[in-house]
């Protein structure tokens, strides 16, 4: 049994930036995630040589607190701007990772308490403290609970002891996204910026990391639309593939893949945002962030966290 000020359920931005900022302010936090890396949809992966992002592809910024996160980034030399739009210029930099998305993860729990390989297994409020289990039956306690995960799985950890928490809100879905990664022989039929974000019914965006500046040879991320996902979700691995191949083969010019993998993302996009950037309840100590609530974009799950923070610090400073 540990005990620490908060825990934090979900690694990803929304998780990440919340500890960061608590512990600055002197809040000791742990968190939580089942995954066996940091940074959720901020996702890179190998396919031998290749390297390529396969959740989040970009970051914009529109307020000064991620733009300032976004320069302190670049200064260091792990993010930089890609480009200023796709088929157009449209004022907005597109912001990524050097070394992937993932990197810039990875540098915001640099010398936090995060625990991968940590699925939470239940929660529990008792006198003014929540316990905190997980499937290796380690329990913490704390007197605050933050829950980044997707929504459906927060909502399963204190639908049965928060009777508060709004039902528009936890019944809200995300779509689902099926992403191809394939590694190539050669330069693809991508040009300019090496990307196509331009939604279809099949293809929601593709793009050839060589090109975006992180893979030192071609390789491609295809996400898929949320209604081919829906479409193949179920489908056998061999027919999601096939289906797959056909789809990425105008995008190849003469190359050809050497190496594929398929991604699927079951809680993708929030199909809804909530009007504040957190949702909390003072009374259990609960505070529930992430992309549902600023957006789906990067920004909004960093600016969600960072909105968590400035809850619980708030709510420390009214204990003092």
């Amino acid at each position: 049994m540990e005990d620490v000020d908060c825990v934090i359920v979900g690694a990803g931005i929304s998780g990440l930036i919340t500890a960061r900022r608590l512990a600055d302010a002197g809040v000791s936090a742990m968190v939580f995630d089942k995954g066996r890396s940091v940074g959720g949809r901020l996702a890179t992966r190998r396919i031998g040589e290749a390297r390529l992002d396969h959740g989040a592809q970009f970051m914009t910024a529109r307020s000064e607190s991620f733009a300032t996160q976004l320069e302190d980034w670049q200064q260091r030399g792990l993010a930089d701007i890609w480009c200023h739009g796709f088929e157009s210029d449209d004022g907005h930099p597109r912001w990524i990772g050097m070394n992937g998305m993932n990197s810039l993860a990875k540098d915001l729990a640099e010398g936090i308490d995060v625990r991968t390989d940590h699925r939470v297994f239940s929660t529990t409020w008792d006198r003014g403290k929540w316990s905190v289990t997980c499937d290796d039956a380690q329990t913490v306690t704390a007197s605050t609970l933050v829950l980044t995960a997707p929504i459906p799985q927060s909502f399963s950890f204190v639908f049965e002891t928060v009777e508060t928490l709004p039902r528009e809100l936890w019944s809200a879905d995300h779509d689902r996204t099926i992403a191809l990664l394939a590694a190539l022989d050669g330069p693809s039929a991508l040009t300019g910026s090496g990307a196509r974000h331009e939604p279809s019914d099949d293809i929601a965006f593709v793009v050839d990391h060589a090109v975006k500046g992180i893979s030192p040879i071609p390789a491609i991320t295809m996400n898929t639309s949320p209604e081919w996902s829906d479409l193949f979700w179920d489908a056998p691995n061999d027919e999601i593939e096939a289906a797959l191949s056909e789809l990425i083969s105008p995008f190849l010019g003469s190359a050809h893949v050497v190496e594929q993998q398929v991604k699927k993302w079951r809680f993708a996009t929030p199909r809804a945002t909530w009007s504040t950037p957190c949702w909390s309840d003072n009374d259990f100590q609960l505070v529930v962030a992430g992309d549902a609530f600023g957006g789906p974009r990067v920004e909004g799950a960093f600016l969600s966290g960072v909105a968590a923070a400035e809850t619980i610090t708030g709510w420390c400073t009214q204990r003092r």
